[in-house]
């Protein structure tokens, strides 16, 4: 009896473990190819007073990155944009996406498809040795991910016609209508526009040996530079190229590579070229340091005043200490707009994932 008992179990652990193996398999490779559910969002539409768009005229000009790392946080950005969006349909993203990513741009593509079958969107693959040999070492590893660097090369990247962008980081959610930041003004020639922090400290951002040194210090004698996070900027790309803006970044970067100048990143080389010559945006558009700092990711409390952006910049991020059971309080604004429902099965040994299912002795497993 106990011989037959036992030829029965080892028949179903071959049943349960064949099924296992075929979800794993859909898991991995099937449906988006990277193991997510991302359900269909909610279809959001203009309202009557919304122009036509023809072209790229009355189009928001979004652009964002894609990739595996931030994927959940991207989709939740890109949601709260069209949500809280009066022409949703006027909007359109432009996503960025490296060359050697688990996630190929196709994937992406159809990943992106399948969750906003109505969204206007363009992916763009960043060669990644474009800017590689430029990148130093930062303070976080994820600082030094090269398409963290994406950003300078968005004049070079998008179209011609297209001479104005809005940059947003994955890590963020508006609440506001994307449409009054779109409508900023850069005024006396300014390139970019950006929440400043002008009573930050702003000698932290480099280092002694940046400030010790007489000739490459005095690149703000004759301005009055104030920090500004680069996850949130309203980006003239026709100044941008007009200016080359692109290699007045990348020649601060080959100096740092020379001589360590500062610690932080993409960050830095921003501050070095635009620093003081930023147009101000109201601080309501970025809502930054959520995350905590880029050591420990600590919870943050929300800077007073009006919110219309929150930006979980810093180590922490909320989709990551959601699902460890440990979320900061605003971290459940972020949540509302994750459209993430796992995996299509847990990740669990056979035993403990249908173990508890069956009453059989566990010496039969």
């Amino acid at each position: 009896m106990r011989f037959i008992l036992y030829a029965a179990a080892l028949l179903l652990l071959h049943f349960l473990l064949t099924v296992w193996f075929c979800l794993a398999i859909r898991t991995t490779v099937g449906g988006d190819g990277l193991g997510f559910r991302f359900p269909e969002a909610p279809y959001y539409r203009n309202g009557v007073e919304c122009p036509v768009s023809s072209g790229d005229r009355n189009l928001v000009q979004v652009a964002m990155t894609l990739d595996f790392e931030y994927l959940r946080g991207s989709i939740a950005a890109i949601h709260s944009v069209v949500r809280h969006a009066s022409c949703p349909e006027n909007i359109f993203f432009h996503f960025i996406a490296a060359e050697f990513d688990p996630a190929s741009p196709r994937v992406l593509s159809k990943l992106v498809r399948s969750t906003f079958p109505s969204l206007n969107f363009r992916i763009y693959i960043f060669r990644e040795d474009t800017v590689i040999n430029l990148i130093s070492s930062s303070i976080r590893q994820a600082l030094e991910n090269p398409l963290n660097y994406a950003r300078n090369y968005l004049g070079d990247m998008l179209d011609l016609q297209v001479d104005r962008v809005i940059y947003l980081d994955s890590d963020l959610v508006l609440v506001d209508d994307i449409l009054k930041l779109w409508n900023t003004t850069l005024t006396n020639s300014r390139v970019i526009g950006a929440p400043e922090y002008c009573h930050a400290n702003f000698t932290k951002y480099f280092t002694a040996g940046f400030w010790s040194d007489p000739v490459i210090s005095r690149v703000f004698r004759s301005r009055k530079p104030c920090y500004f996070n680069t996850g949130v900027m309203v980006m003239d790309l026709v100044r941008w190229r007009e200016g080359n803006y692109r290699k007045r970044i990348e020649n601060w970067m080959e100096i740092q590579r020379k001589k360590k100048i500062y610690e932080l990143g993409s960050l830095p080389p921003y501050l070095l070229v635009f620093a003081g010559n930023v147009e101000g945006i109201d601080h309501r558009w970025n809502q930054h340091g959520l995350g905590g700092d880029n050591i420990r990711g600590s919870c943050r409390s929300l800077h007073p005043g009006p919110v219309s952006l929150l930006h979980w910049s810093g180590k922490g991020k909320p989709w990551v200490r959601l699902d460890g059971g440990n979320p900061c309080p605003l971290d459940h604004i972020w949540e509302s707009y994750d459209l993430y429902k796992g995996n299509l099965i847990k990740h669990q040994s056979f035993p403990s994932a249908f173990a508890n299912f069956f009453e059989y002795p566990s010496y039969l497993f």
